[in-house]
């Protein structure tokens, strides 16, 4: 390992501290703050570990947690994007696209091109790797939401078709996530700390 190689390597690890400071809306359970996207890299890695039995196809699990735990590096320099905020997502490819050449592109050429090949991977859902890594980081903010009392959700006014559209796709990598996320929103919406879908709210 030459010097060079070892610097660009500490040097990628201290600028990923910065995501240590990017806060997500989701609130952690058993605290009264806001998660940030380090805690949820290392969550949803951990989730793999556990679940994996639970996928939909055979998985690598190094691969997903190895994808989890970059997927949102780029958010060091664009921010965590609000999944519920259309004009936050409009040029959320374009900034993340951006953060990913400037981010990966700190480490030796080798190593930055195998992360951020799985970063993309993770982005398209190309792999049976990617869409369970993918249905693991849209229940946690399921989970998150249903122990905090739906917090979230009703800061931002979030309603149950919205919350449904936004993680259906996590049956693609695994049915049975799907089914007991499915579930958890039913209850949540029975026990009023998620709101029904917009068009079976009473009028006026």
């Amino acid at each position: 390992m030459t010097d060079d190689r070892l610097q660009r390597q500490l040097r990628f690890i201290l600028e990923i501290d910065k995501l240590k400071g990017v806060l997500r809306r989701s609130y952690l359970v058993g605290a009264d703050r806001r998660e940030n996207s380090a805690e949820h890299s290392w969550h949803v890695a951990v989730m793999a570990v556990v679940l994996a039995e639970h996928a939909g196809a055979p998985v690598d699990v190094g691969r997903v947690v190895t994808m989890l735990l970059v997927h949102d590096i780029v958010e060091v320099d664009a921010g965590d994007t609000y999944v519920y905020d259309p004009a936050g997502g409009a040029d959320k490819a374009e900034r993340e696209h951006r953060a990913a050449v400037r981010l990966f592109g700190l480490l030796p050429p080798d190593q930055g091109d195998e992360l951020r090949a799985l970063w993309e991977e993770f982005e398209a859902a190309a792999s049976a790797d990617a869409r369970f890594a993918g249905a693991l980081d849209r229940l946690m903010p399921v989970l998150h939401n249903v122990h905090t009392g739906g917090r979230s959700w009703r800061e931002h006014g979030i309603t149950a078709d919205r919350v449904i559209a936004r993680n259906s796709r996590m049956r693609e990598g695994s049915e049975e996530l799907w089914r007991y996320a499915r579930a958890l929103i039913e209850e949540a919406v029975a026990a009023g700390t998620l709101a029904p879908p917009a068009d079976a709210q009473p009028a006026g």
